[in-house]
C-alpha cells in the first residue's frame, strides 16, 4: 500500500490519455421512469403508460396526459408550478420508492377506449 489515495475512474481515463485533462466528468440523473404492464415492444404501450419524474428536492411525481397520481390513487389535473399550492404538492409528489410502487399499483387499470392495461395484456395473451 503506498498511502496515496486511489485513483477516480475520470483520473485513470486521463492518465491512459482517454479523456484530455482538465475535462470535466459528466454526472448521469436519472429523471424519469416509464410504467406499463405491456411489453417495450408491444405497439400499444405507449399509450398504457404511466410516467415517474423527478421534480427536484427528492421528489417525484406520478404522471399521465398532465394529471398526477395521489397516495389514494386518485387522478388530477397538474396546473403551472406557479399555481401548485403546498398542500397539492404534499399530496402529489413522493420519494422514489412510493412513487414507482403507486405507478406500478395504477398500471393495470389505465383505461383507453373503455380498455384497462390488464384488457390489453389479456388481449394479447389470447384470453377473452
Amino acid at each position: 500500500m503506498t498511502g496515496k489515495p486511489a485513483m477516480t475512474m475520470h483520473e485513470i481515463r486521463e492518465a491512459l490519455g482517454h479523456v484530455q485533462p482538465g475535462t470535466p466528468e459528466a454526472t448521469v440523473q436519472i429523471t424519469r421512469y416509464e410504467v406499463s404492464v405491456l411489453p417495450a415492444d408491444d405497439i400499444n404501450r405507449h399509450v398504457f403508460t404511466i410516467n415517474v419524474e423527478y421534480r427536484g428536492d427528492g421528489r417525484w411525481a406520478v404522471v399521465r396526459h398532465q394529471r398526477c397520481l395521489n397516495a389514494a390513487g386518485e387522478w388530477s389535473w397538474e396546473s403551472i408550478p406557479s399555481e401548485r399550492e403546498d398542500d397539492w404538492l404534499a399530496a402529489h409528489r413522493f420519494d422514489e420508492t412510493t412513487a414507482l410502487r403507486l405507478a406500478r399499483e395504477a398500471a393495470p387499470h389505465i383505461v383507453v377506449n373503455g380498455h384497462t392495461a390488464a384488457d390489453a395484456v389479456a388481449h394479447k395473451q389470447g384470453q377473452p
